[in-house]
């Protein structure tokens, strides 16, 4: 995502959290700098782990948090977990038709605990098949 998200998205590469694997830096005997990926996983930017990126690449808590599944409901909590005025919300994949439906049982994805969790702290939910009139922009709907 660093990689093309500025032009994409129009959102500079310090901005982007995502999953991160071990970069170290060698001072090579021709005096050459190197940073060297290793093949290690750093953290995985899902569950657990999206609060810790957001910490880390950003620097604060957000005061708006929106997600689609289970993996964001740790960053969620973050979020809602601070003072002041604070969004947190979920988008509801139930529109096979146009998109993907997935929660509690799905295979493709889970939106199950985060659900439940959102309903009783009262965080907005959005159902795709009900509250958008359309998805993609090429939709005639």
């Amino acid at each position: 995502m660093r990689a093309f998200a500025e032009k994409t998205y129009g959102i500079p590469p310090e901005q982007v959290v995502g999953s991160s694997g071990v970069t170290k830096f060698q001072l090579r005997p021709n005096r050459k700098t190197l940073l060297w990926k290793e093949a290690k996983v750093e953290f995985i930017d899902d569950g657990p782990g999206k609060p810790v990126g957001i910490n880390r690449f950003i620097g604060r808590r957000p005061i708006f948090a929106f997600g689609n599944s289970d993996g964001d409901q740790q960053m969620l909590q973050w979020t809602a977990d601070s003072s002041g005025a604070r969004f947190m919300g979920l988008v509801h994949h139930t529109d096979a038709e146009r998109e993907w439906a997935y929660d509690r049982k799905s295979s493709i994805g889970r939106l199950d605990k985060a659900l439940d969790e959102a309903k009783a702290k009262g965080w907005s939910v959005v159902s795709m098949k009900d509250d958008w009139k359309r998805i993609f922009p090429f939709e005639n709907k």
